[in-house]
């Protein structure tokens, strides 16, 4: 007679248990290397303060190198599988990013894929000549490449933002746009009945100004004298004109010298008439609006004061005792000193 054997079934209850324990040692497994994998991502990073850096071109290996020698990762193999991991949320960016103290490897992406890069700032001052301007934004960090020789008289003294990389002849061509602009507007707004013939010669009695005087109450007044000089056929006799000529644009470091009074060059206005050939400098918007709209006077004589502005006179003696105060304020000076 025979028998049912029911062994097969309990065996196959048993491969099925034994199954349903390794799908979910699995899936605990996978759980728990998820839970480890998003600690990783999301965990306070090595990163004691807020820091900038330059993130390199080349890749994605690059980025982890430049991260980690910098303190801002622990382990750069992280870093390429969570940006693998997360390549879809877009590419990574090479450029200046500031990256906050302790952030997580989340917190990075992020960064390289949409923060804003750091604007950086350079500061044209008013009056540097077209030379002094190329020398500063030679020595600006993080502006790149040579760029052609700057006309004098074509920037416009201001502070303008760049990020790492930019190019030094892009920046050049920004502040050449500017002043263009600005110069326009202080000539389309000019008062009537100017000695000046053009935009241009606006621009380089702007550029003397600009030298004559840092005291923005006193532009339009110095502006006034040498109108008023333009317009009586007298000689500007200003002084940058004469340091212009003797150094082409580089700092004098010296006392100005009858030699250099009488130098024959065309931008020496004690022995010319009338505007020099060109700009002596970079005037600012101050100084273009002062050689545009200057103050109604009838002077015709500027000396310093000593107090860092100047005394004007309408008449030859009246500026000689200006002159007279002055040098004995100077020789008091140098008897203190």
């Amino acid at each position: 007679m025979s028998e049912t054997k029911p062994a097969p079934r309990k065996r196959r209850g048993r491969v099925a248990l034994i199954l349903l324990s390794l799908c979910l040692a699995v899936l605990i497994g996978l759980g728990a290397a998820a839970n480890w994998a998003r600690d990783i991502y999301e965990a306070p990073g090595p990163l004691a303060a807020d820091k900038a850096l330059v993130i390199p071109r080349g890749g994605t290996e690059a980025i982890a190198s430049a991260l980690k020698e910098a303190g801002i990762i622990t382990d750069g193999r992280h870093f390429l599988i969570a940006s693998q991991l997360t390549k879809s949320a877009g590419p990574l960016r090479a450029a200046e990013f500031a990256f906050p103290a302790a952030a997580s490897l989340k917190q990075v992406l992020e960064v390289l894929r949409e923060a804003r890069p750091i604007q950086r700032r350079v500061t044209i001052p008013e009056g540097l000549s077209a030379l002094q301007i190329q020398a500063l934004l030679d020595k600006t960090e993080g502006l790149m490449g040579e760029a052609e020789p700057i006309a004098e008289g074509s920037i416009l003294p201001e502070t303008y933002a760049f990020e790492w990389g930019d190019s030094r002849a892009a920046l050049i061509r920004r502040a050449q746009a500017a002043m263009n602009t600005a110069l326009a507007e202080a000539w389309r707004d000019r008062a009537p009945n100017l000695p000046l013939r053009s935009a241009r010669e606006a621009l380089i009695l702007a550029s003397i100004i600009e030298r004559e005087t840092g005291k923005a109450e006193e532009r339009a007044l110095v502006a006034s004298v040498f109108i008023n000089r333009l317009r009586r056929n007298m000689p500007l006799q200003s002084d940058p004109t004469v340091v212009y000529a003797a150094t082409g644009g580089a700092a004098l470091e010296r006392a100005i010298t009858r030699a250099d009074l009488d130098r024959d060059s065309p931008f020496n206005t004690y022995r010319n008439r009338g505007l020099p050939p060109g700009p002596i400098a970079n005037p600012g918007r101050d100084s273009l609006r002062a050689a545009t709209r200057p103050a109604t006077s009838n002077f015709l004589y500027f000396v310093a004061d000593g107090s860092g502005g100047h005394a004007f006179a309408e008449t030859l003696d009246g500026h000689n005792r200006n002159v007279a105060r002055w040098r004995e304020i100077e020789r008091q000076r140098g008897v203190r000193q």
